[in-house]
């Protein structure tokens, strides 16, 4: 257990940064562990709200925006929540007699009493008494106490539901104080989904432990609303997924680099460093000019942008995470991060690799300070991630060389095994699918033991073209990459799909749906 206490991080955050707004607390007759649902955008009530939770003992548990009225019943039901806070458009879309343990539930945008189940409804403690930053404390609360509970999913199957104590929320906390660059008034934008804990720990809980002012955004964090919002407020750290770079290197500085004058340049290496400095001073400003770093997570990375990124300079780096672990594993700094790595293990965590022999590609475990409690109310799932000594069974495969940088290789569950015995990562030729520029998304799948490509074509560059046309152009892409590529990791085929893969919050496509 580490010594920091995680309600010491926000009581002397409010103390020592008394100017900026307070939290208040409400008053609705929940207990010490005690669960509290939370369902809405981005936005400052939604913080309100967390901390009040957790630091007052509460459990807290957030649900994505994204999921359907099913999941969130089915959820709320199962986490045995008392109260819920849920923004008014999505109380529009739901009957509250599908919820069958809420006593009370309050509109997220204005803490006004929704549902009352028996009783009086209550309200939100508007009118508290002001409190100097001399007087102000919160009460103690011990780090292996039960804090939140994250579903990583709908009701597909058992609900997982991922139990963090205040100690691994703490430890996340303690690693980007000393390793991370912010300080008081710094401004960060938050568009990723606070449900979710990457965005939660690093948009929102952690800046907020230095004094930093976070604006979040209300509406949905379109690129180029997020763009926008960069260029206003100038962050000092961006979180990202890897689907905006990606976006904008493929739509915007792949063509310009690929036009024949420009080619020729390149190759000049004193006309090249000036090409690559333009492009990156551009592509500095359009994320505000102003950040410290950029740090890219959620998903994997495009090989081939992230070479291109390393070689213009530009101040990114790459993390690896998990709801498990709250969610920091890996991270280190855009000037030490190695290329193609995931980071550097946090020094609050040991890992290994599970594999045939040492240097070998197997899966990684890890064990220490902001590994999970389990699932809630789900033994056989927490046994099946968790192991007798303590080993949190990631499902992750990789290598983590003698520094301790951790390089990905892919999933367990979407390795594809051939009858030659040969392990083939679908990430690796979709990351080489994906550079092509007809091809906006595609998802790499095993169908009668064949390797099936399954591709949907960007809808801008198709505009005209016959479906034969299209087909056409892929087959040449096939052949390049096969080309390339062992025997083993061939594509035998290719189909076409003709609308967007479903994702997740986070922009990762559902492979599931897709296997």
């Amino acid at each position: 257990m580490i010594k920091e206490l995680f309600v010491d991080y926000y009581k002397n955050a409010i103390v020592n940064n008394w100017n900026f707004p307070a939290l208040q607390d409400y008053d609705c007759g929940i207990k010490k562990d005690d669960k509290i649902v939370l369902v809405g955008k981005n936005s400052v009530n939604w913080g309100c709200v967390y901390l009040a939770a957790t630091t007052y003992g509460a459990v807290i548990v957030p649900l994505l925006q994204d999921f359907t009225p099913k999941d969130i019943y089915a959820l709320t039901n199962h986490s045995d929540a008392r109260i819920a806070f849920i923004s008014e458009y999505i109380l529009n879309k739901m009957d509250v007699n599908n919820f069958t343990l809420l006593e009370e539930i309050f509109k997220l945008d204005n803490f006004d009493s929704y549902f009352v189940r028996n009783g009086e409804s209550h309200t939100y403690g508007r009118n508290m008494a002001e409190v100097s930053a001399k007087d102000f404390t919160l009460p103690a609360q011990p780090n292996e106490k039960l804090g939140v509970i994250l579903y990583t999913s709908g009701t597909s199957g058992s609900p997982k539901g991922v139990m963090l104590t205040l100690n691994a929320l703490a430890a996340n906390i303690k690693f980007a104080r000393e390793n991370m660059f912010l300080v008081s008034g710094d401004k960060l934008v938050s568009f990723l989904p606070l449900a979710h804990c990457y965005g939660c720990a690093f948009d929102f809980l952690y800046p907020l432990t230095e004094g930093c002012h976070i604006i979040f955004l209300g509406k949905l964090p379109s690129p180029q609303v997020i763009l926008k919002a960069f260029g206003e407020y100038k962050p000092r750290l961006i979180l990202s997924v890897p689907l905006i770079l990606e976006k904008i290197y493929k739509g915007k500085i792949k063509p310009t680099l690929e036009k024949p004058a420009v080619k020729f340049m390149t190759k000049i290496p004193g006309l090249r460093s000036i090409i690559y400095s333009k492009i990156r001073k551009t592509l500095e400003e359009a994320f505000g000019g102003n950040f410290i770093e950029l740090i890219l997570g959620g998903a994997k990375v495009n090989r081939e942008v992230e070479t291109f990124l390393k070689k213009i300079g530009f101040r990114f780096t790459v993390g690896y995470g998990m709801t498990e672990c709250g969610p920091l594993v890996a991270y280190s700094g855009w000037k030490t991060n190695k290329l193609y790595a995931a980071g550097k293990l946090v020094d609050c965590l040991e890992a290994k690799v599970e594999s045939s022999a040492p240097g070998k590609i197997g899966e990684i475990l890890l064990r220490g300070e902001n590994i999970m409690c389990g699932y809630y109310k789900n033994p056989e799932e927490t046994a099946r991630a968790l192991d007798s000594d303590g080993w949190l069974h990631t499902g992750d495969l990789g290598i983590i060389d003698n520094e301790g940088f951790i390089s990905l290789k892919g999933r367990s569950k979407t390795m594809i095994l051939t009858s030659s015995g040969q392990n083939v990562y679908p990430e690796e030729i979709e990351s080489r699918l994906c550079n092509f520029p007809l091809v906006s998304e595609c998802v790499v799948v095993s169908r009668a033991a064949k390797i099936v490509s399954i591709i949907y074509p960007n809808p801008d560059l198709t505009k005209g073209m016959s479906s034969e046309q299209i087909e056409t152009e892929l087959a040449q892409y096939q052949k390049q990459i096969n080309s390339e590529m062992p025997a083993y990791m061939q594509i035998n085929k290719i189909q076409v799909r003709d609308q967007e893969f479903e994702k997740t919050p986070k922009k990762s496509i559902k492979r599931y749906l897709y296997e």
